[in-house]
């Protein structure tokens, strides 16, 4: 599975400046339901992933979920404030909509509500997934080279590391 989540507020560096909480969120929530991680970036405000979860266990949205209530819990008790007021979505179906704030049940908007998925259908869609993670903070000027970024996964890939291209 390939999954992108974003941040609430567009623009926000959170995820890289609070990396080691979401870190931290991500391995206690392996803990009790685990999954292999194929493929990981960080970038300021969403991230990618490409996972492979345990046979017969299709259950992502919970894992999101949970690394989600983590990383929020955790920022807040290390002093972070979310913004008052979000962005409105201004196109798409969710248009004129705030992104994510019930009150009523204690909510604060750091993330997006939703997030993307994409099931793999076979090894060449695969790769190109784990290739666009790792491309991404090129693609978004962030770095020249994909290995320059410190929040991806491309720096435990023993075939890349071995010399392997990109293109895998």
């Amino acid at each position: 599975m390939f999954f992108t989540v974003t941040l609430a507020e567009r623009g926000s560096r959170l995820l890289v400046d609070e990396v080691v909480h979401l870190r931290e969120a991500v391995r206690a929530t392996k803990v009790g339901r685990p999954f292999e991680i194929d493929a990981w970036v960080v970038l300021p405000d969403h991230l990618h992933a490409v996972w492979t979860l345990p046979a017969g266990d299709a259950d992502f949205s919970t894992r999101w979920g949970a690394i989600k209530a983590r990383f929020t819990m955790s920022v807040r008790r290390a002093g972070f404030t979310p913004p008052l007021r979000l962005p409105v979505v201004t196109s798409g179906r969710y248009a004129g909509v705030n992104p994510g704030l019930r009150h009523d049940k204690g909510e604060v908007a750091i993330w997006q509500r939703r997030f993307w998925e994409h099931h793999i259908r076979d090894e060449a869609d695969y790769h190109a997934h784990v290739r666009y993670c790792w491309m991404n903070p090129v693609k978004h000027g962030l770095v020249k080279s994909p290995e320059d970024w410190c929040y991806s996964s491309i720096h435990r890939d023993a075939r890349y590391r071995a010399g392997a291209d990109l293109m895998v």
